[in-house]
Parts: C-alpha cells; structure tokens; sequence
C-alpha cells in the first residue's frame, strides 16, 4: 500500500488565501503542496506539468475562470479530482462547478478539518453529498431540466443505460460509495467499478458527481422520494440492504 502524501495543486488569486490553504493542509501528514497558482491559466499548466492528486481552484479566477479552467483540467487523460472554492454559496456556482468536471464543492470559510477530509475524499474518489447540499442539486438540477427546451420525456439520457448500471448511477445520486453500492445490490466492488466506468462512458461524464447531476436532471420528479425510490441522503446509518435479485 503506497505511503506517498496525496500531491495537492492550489489555485487561488489571494496569496492570504492559498496562504491560508497551506497552512491547513501541510498540518496533514499525508498532504503535501506541491505547487501555487494564481490565475487559471497557470493552474491548467501547472496541472499538466506536476500531475497533483486533487486541484483547490478558487471559482473566481483572472485570465481564465476557476469554472473553465476546471473543464479544461479535468478533460486531460488522468485528471486530477478539482474542488471548487468560492466565498458565494449559491446554486448556479455549484451547478457550473459540478458540469465542469469538479469533484466537490467548499466555501473558503468551510472548517480546516473538513477541509483536509475533503481533499482525502476527494483523492479516493469517496465524496458523499451532506442532505443539504444534495438536496439543493437535485432542487437546481430539476429547475435545469425543467427550463430545458426538449422535454426529458422526448429524451432521456438513462434509456442507454442497462438496468443494472442504472440502478447503480441511481445510488451513486444518493451518494453512495462503491463498497455501500456493492453491499446493497450483492454484488463485488470490482463489479461496481466496471458498471460505474461504462455509465461514465455512455452518459459522457467524467466523475461520480457529473453522473449524479446528469441522474437528476433526467427525471425531474417533484420530491427526492420520486425522483429516486427509496431515497435517503447519507447522514448518520447506512440504508438496510435489500433482499438479493
């Protein structure tokens, strides 16, 4: 098992700020900062050039904006996770964020603790949605359906999807991890992965949290309870495992 501390790229236009962010993360010992930048045309370089772990990339951004130099970061063969950090708690923010290809979502004034399990989260690909965040994207995603010019009855991107790997890009909407997936359907996690890599492919996603905006805004039912049977947002229990199919 590889000791290497997780390699973390900062991108942010204050130097208090990524001032600030270093002095909570190298406090880690499995953290290391390997760069600094300071517009989003220096973070997509650097990115390329130091191959991080994990991109903290303030959302407002001179040159080039925190949200596309996200797009463009996250597009590379073997990107790096990217959390979005931004002062404004607003739906549209998380929303362009999230569409960009970024991993997670924190307000600069987020506790360092959870700041540092953030970036671990995000490393291991293990985010789970908090009740309130999720519920403000399934809210946005559905008012985003809902506005859309073609009805999601005319076209649902989940028709490509085989029944399996639907039932699964559904439980990772609820923000379920692949070992909590792999408990409640039965099945390995090795056998997750490869259901959870082709719906990354036929949906044209690039993480668990594109996929679950994209699981949303494809069935804009009217409560969290229709629009995902039964759902439940991860908070204190695991959901009770289902009979075997």
């Amino acid at each position: 098992m590889s000791t290497d501390p997780l390699k973390v790229l900062l991108a942010d236009d204050e130097p208090l700020i990524r001032a600030g962010l270093r002095l909570i993360l190298d406090g880690a010992p499995d953290i290391a900062i390997i760069g600094e930048a300071d517009d989003g045309d220096t973070a997509v370089r650097l990115a390329a050039e130091l191959a991080p772990d994990v991109v903290l990339m303030d959302i407002r951004m001179p040159r080039l904006s925190g949200i596309a130099a996200t797009e463009r970061i996250t597009a590379a063969p073997e990107p790096p996770r990217v959390i979005v950090l931004t002062s404004f708690d607003t739906d549209d923010f998380i929303l362009s964020a999230l569409r960009a290809g970024a991993s997670g979502f924190l307000l600069k004034d987020t506790p360092p603790a959870d700041m540092v399990s953030a970036v671990r989260a995000a490393a291991a690909d293990n985010l789970r949605f908090s009740p309130g965040v999720l519920k403000r994207i399934v809210a946005a995603a559905a008012a985003s359906s809902a506005e859309s010019a073609e009805p999601a009855s005319q076209h649902n991107p989940l028709a490509v999807l085989s029944e399996r790997e639907h039932v699964i890009a559904r439980a990772v909407a609820r923000g379920l991890t692949n070992a909590e997936i792999s408990a409640e359907l039965y099945v390995s996690i090795a056998t997750v992965k490869t259901h959870i890599a082709n719906t990354f492919t036929k949906l044209n996603v690039t993480n668990r949290v594109q996929l679950a905006v994209t699981v949303m805004q494809a069935q804009p039912a009217s409560t969290d309870r229709e629009r995902f049977p039964g759902f439940h947002p991860r908070a204190e229990s695991s959901p009770a495992p289902q009979a075997p199919r």
